[in-house]
């Protein structure tokens, strides 16, 4: 399901993502002995299929754990998926082969702490001349020039250049991180969790500034947050994820004004609201439950163990991707189809 008519820009196609776990030497040992040893892989992503159209904002939700993070990586190329592939126009984003490379500099990633994102011992300049040059999007001798253009693009000095990460506050470092990142002449940015390390002042200013760019630079966008209230600003369609899988994905305003699967509406109900009655209080309703191990997933809805509506068939039949609305699909065995 596309936000427009027409093939799709970005193409996610059954993707799964499995991390080997890493043995103690008492474990090697004993394995080397002969010994009983259990690996069991984590599932930090299973089976997700996605597509967008050139020019939306995806908005990624889910609590922290789910894969959203993982996920937003094997998009930007980062990590090669176990299963599965990604496409940008039809082509891969990353090669196959027993060592997967990225392929293309036509998604970039904007990471939640710019801090750790740049390297303290670079000048700002520097880093942000280092991939275009590399990549022959600017000559070396153009290059100063060249970074300070992105530098008044998301609204810094250029004399910024000739500082380090440390002279700037987070809101600074973080518009640095998007100037670094559009520099490379992106179609595509995967932005996780970009606003979660700043001040609330500074969030929106930083939220503008994406808004901003993407109608400038006509960017696709997939952006991941635990915000709810973040992504129905910026997004234009919204999926969940829960335990490495997308339950429920559709329009901004049907995801939010007529949630359909009960994770979605247990989201939602948990987000803090003020009740103006007397005095002021803060209310929410938290999620029962933990969120289960991705070592071992619940066989049949994953999730069944916290859900209040759940039936027996949901223990042990696995519900599938189904239309509730007007591009709008969850995947619950108890909903009713639109």
């Amino acid at each position: 399901m596309t936000g427009a008519a027409g093939p799709p820009f970005i193409a996610v196609t059954s993707v799964s993502k499995h991390f080997d776990p890493q043995l103690s030497l008492g474990e090697r040992i004993a394995g080397a002995l002969g010994g009983a040893v259990e690996t069991r892989a984590v599932r930090a992503v299973q089976d997700v299929s996605l597509q967008l159209a050139r020019g939306e904002v995806l908005g990624l939700v889910g609590e922290s754990g789910c894969g959203k993070s993982t996920l937003g990586r094997m998009i930007a190329g980062i990590l090669p998926p176990t299963t599965g592939s990604v496409t940008i126009d039809g082509a891969p984003v990353m090669s196959g082969g027993r060592h997967p490379r990225k392929r293309t500099t036509r998604v970039q990633m904007i990471f939640q702490d710019p801090y750790a994102s740049l390297d303290p011992r670079m000048r700002i300049g520097d880093a942000l001349a280092e991939g275009p040059v590399a990549h022959r999007l600017s000559a070396r001798a153009d290059a100063a020039a060249y970074v300070a253009a992105w530098l008044r693009k998301v609204g810094l000095d250029p004399d910024a250049a000739q500082r380090y990460p440390h002279q700037f506050s987070g809101g600074q470092r973080q518009r640095i991180a998007i100037a670094r990142a559009l520099a490379m002449r992106p179609d595509v940015l995967v932005c996780d969790e970009p606003v979660a390390s700043l001040d609330v002042s500074i969030q929106a200013q930083v939220l503008n500034l994406f808004l901003e760019l993407r109608r400038a630079l006509s960017l696709t966008m997939v952006f991941i947050s635990h915000h709810l209230g973040v992504v129905r600003h910026v997004s234009d369609r919204v999926a969940i994820m829960y335990l490495g899988g997308i339950v429920e994905i559709g329009p901004a305003a049907s995801i939010y004004d007529d949630p359909q699967h009960p994770y979605t509406r247990a989201l939602l109900a948990s987000v803090p609201q003020l009740a103006l009655q007397g005095d002021v209080v803060a209310t929410f309703t938290p999620i029962a439950g933990e969120l289960p191990s991705p070592l071992a997933p619940p066989p049949g809805c994953p999730f069944h163990q916290r859900c209040p509506l759940a039936e027996p068939r949901c223990r042990d039949q696995v519900p599938e991707m189904r239309p509730v609305g007007p591009q709008h699909a969850a995947a619950c065995h108890v909903l009713q189809p639109g």
